[in-house]
């Protein structure tokens, strides 16, 4: 992905910011099979809210968790911190564990770009240092939030690739 260019910012003076929203872009959708979006292609229907045995938590409810965290995230750290992550829109409505299928997705997108948009918005790499609030009250360096949320991408991809692998029966290594 291009970073964007902001008007009347110097590009010189925003090399790491841009740099992170290339990571930020790349863990999530990028076309390599460590991305968030690429494991969610290999998905059947039925893999959606199916747990693998012994397992709690199916890959519709990890993609809740992880839009949970880009709308929260953004919103303490660059927002007015006025969600409230027990309550909709951050949770399904109703006690729902998640939300259908498409709904979750566009949900999940919309809260990846709400992000994106927001760090994009840093006006120099100087703000990177600068403390910001998270969503269980403490505040901590703008780059430590967004390398958590890259890791995040990247952690809970690795996790939808194995449950998918445990729920299609391909739990090994594709040269056994």
């Amino acid at each position: 992905m291009i970073p964007q260019k902001q008007s009347g910012v110097d590009p010189s003076r925003r090399q790491e910011i841009d740099s992170l929203c290339w990571l930020i872009e790349d863990a999530f959708v990028s076309d390599h099979s460590e991305s968030l979006m690429n494991n969610l292609s290999h998905i059947r229907e039925q893999d959606w809210t199916a747990l693998p045995p012994g397992g709690e938590r199916s890959i519709a409810d990890l993609l809740e968790h992880i839009g949970w965290c880009k709308w929260m995230y953004e919103d303490y750290a660059f927002g007015t911190a006025s969600l409230r992550g027990d309550q909709p829109p951050i949770i399904p409505a109703g006690g729902a564990r998640s939300r259908p299928h498409e709904e979750l997705l566009t949900w999940l997108k919309q809260g990846h770009y709400k992000w994106l948009a927001s760090v994009r918005a840093l006006p120099d790499d100087a703000e990177l240092e600068r403390d910001r609030l998270t969503n269980w009250g403490e505040r901590i360096k703008t780059r430590s939030i967004i390398r958590s949320m890259i890791a995040h991408d990247y952690y809970h991809a690795g996790e939808i690739n194995h449950l998918r692998s445990l729920l299609q029966g391909k739990d090994r290594w594709e040269y056994e």
